[in-house]
């Protein structure tokens, strides 16, 4: 029997007057292009626990129009995919399907809406791959392939998790490779729409099988870059520094997602430069504090640390790491003049990079669920909207266009070239200034 495990991967925005800024946002293409461009964790994962049992081969496709001809001799196909591709997948798996090739369709939003990929006929993967995939093959191998598999909630032990199959990708065309260290996050924002949908509490695997894994890496590629792909790297910090005392000796590359809180130990950050860390992203959402009030639903996390966020970017930064961060518009508290103050920290901060997005209502999320019952979606049902760069949300303050309009011209005055040069070269500077041998870019 041999499998297909394939990645809807690439970027997408339907705004085509946001389309047509990018060619001067250098900074902003960088960033897409490397999220485009990294290999599906989920689905190494899965190759790696049937691949005793199955021939397997990973495949990505950026864009469903270019298959003109689908690749043949699978038996099975595993399709990977999140909201704003979510048709595209569908699409896929159903031209398979009338080749006869039996589809499994899993990731994010099938976790959430598992109904609609088992409405189209297709099997649906709920959430963690270590606790289904082995009876998914079983049956599939029997002729016997169930609707669905998975309960929501369910979690494995990743402690036991197998070591991805990062031989199934060729060395040439990945040079970033995903590692996880972790899944969830003690912070439960109202819009993520990552793995803390359904994992109830942040777990870590061992420093042990996080360095096999990276071992595992540098047998293939020679100098690699990591990217680890917790929800929240670094949360736990002894956990980290032990981690990167270790990665310090393998001399790798890495960047990760993170929260604020790094910026308050010092010790941490000398070790996170050290091992090779050459950025962070960190979701900062917006200067303001009022803007962040609700936001994080445990305990109003974001909005209590914003008073340390000069403090803790500063001190990150003067440590020789790079910030990417991270600010929204069309939050419920933000007015007209969101975008200027939110550009003029940026300018304040001297940041390295930024991500500028458009706050997102992804299914499943608590955030779709409040603006769903205020009568606040866009458009209900259309998840191809769910890029991030496109707004599918009404917003509480200022109109749709007032919004959108705010959005364009603020990334378009945050990534213009002139623009990113000018951080990039501050971020030099003061790196000679503080005798830090500065990242390559």
């Amino acid at each position: 029997m041999k499998v297909g495990l394939i990645a809807m991967s690439g970027a997408r925005i339907l705004d085509p007057q946001l389309l047509s800024l990018l060619p001067t946002c250098a900074g902003a293409l960088s960033r897409l292009g490397a999220v485009a461009s990294l290999p599906s964790l989920a689905l190494l994962t899965v190759a790696s626990l049937i691949r005793d049992q199955v021939e397997v081969e990973y495949l990505q496709c950026p864009n469903v129009k270019d298959w003109k001809e689908l690749p043949a001799g699978f038996d099975l196909v595993a399709i990977s995919s999140y909201s704003a591709q979510i048709s595209e997948a569908y699409e896929l798996a159903d031209r398979f399907a009338a080749a006869g090739t039996k589809c499994v369709l899993g990731g994010t939003h099938v976790t959430m809406l598992p109904e609609e990929t088992t409405s189209r006929g297709h099997t649906a993967a709920i959430g963690e791959a270590e606790l289904i995939w082995p009876d998914i093959i079983g049956d599939a191998m029997a002729g016997e392939l169930k609707p669905t598999y998975g309960t929501l909630g369910q979690v494995c032990d990743i402690t036991k998790s197998p070591v991805p199959a990062f031989d199934l990708l060729d060395p040439e065309k990945f040079k970033r490779i995903p590692i996880q260290a972790s899944r969830g996050c003690p912070h439960r924002c109202e819009f993520c729409a990552t793995s803390v949908l359904w994992s109830p509490r942040h777990r870590q695997k061992t420093v042990e099988q996080v360095l096999a894994e990276i071992d595992r890496v540098l047998e293939i590629w020679k100098r690699p870059f990591i990217e680890f792909v917790d929800d929240n790297a670094l949360v736990d910090h002894q956990y980290w520094k032990t981690l990167l005392k270790e990665l310090k000796k393998r001399k790798i590359r890495w960047f990760a997602e993170c929260d604020i809180s790094i910026g308050e130990d010092a010790a941490l950050l000398d070790l996170m430069r050290d091992s090779g860390c050459r950025e962070v992203l960190i979701g900062l959402e917006s200067p303001q504090q009022n803007d962040l009030h609700g936001l994080e639903l445990n305990n109003d996390w974001k909005a209590r640390q914003q008073a340390k966020y000069r403090d803790y970017l500063t001190n990150i930064q003067n440590h020789g790491v790079r910030i990417i961060g991270c600010f929204m518009l069309g939050l419920d508290q933000q007015n007209p003049d969101s975008a200027q103050l939110i550009y003029d920290f940026i300018r304040e901060m001297e940041l390295f990079d930024i991500q500028i997005t458009l706050q997102t209502a992804f299914p499943g999320t608590p955030l779709y669920a409040r603006l769903q019952k205020e009568k606040r979606l866009k458009s209900p049902g259309d998840w191809s909207q769910c890029t991030l760069f496109d707004l599918n949300i009404i917003p509480r303050t200022g109109t749709e266009d007032e919004v959108v309009e705010s959005f364009r011209n603020l990334l378009k005055r945050v990534h213009c070239n002139s623009e990113t040069t000018w951080r990039w070269q501050h971020f030099r500077e003061r790196m000679k200034s503080r005798h830090h041998q500065p990242a390559a870019l």
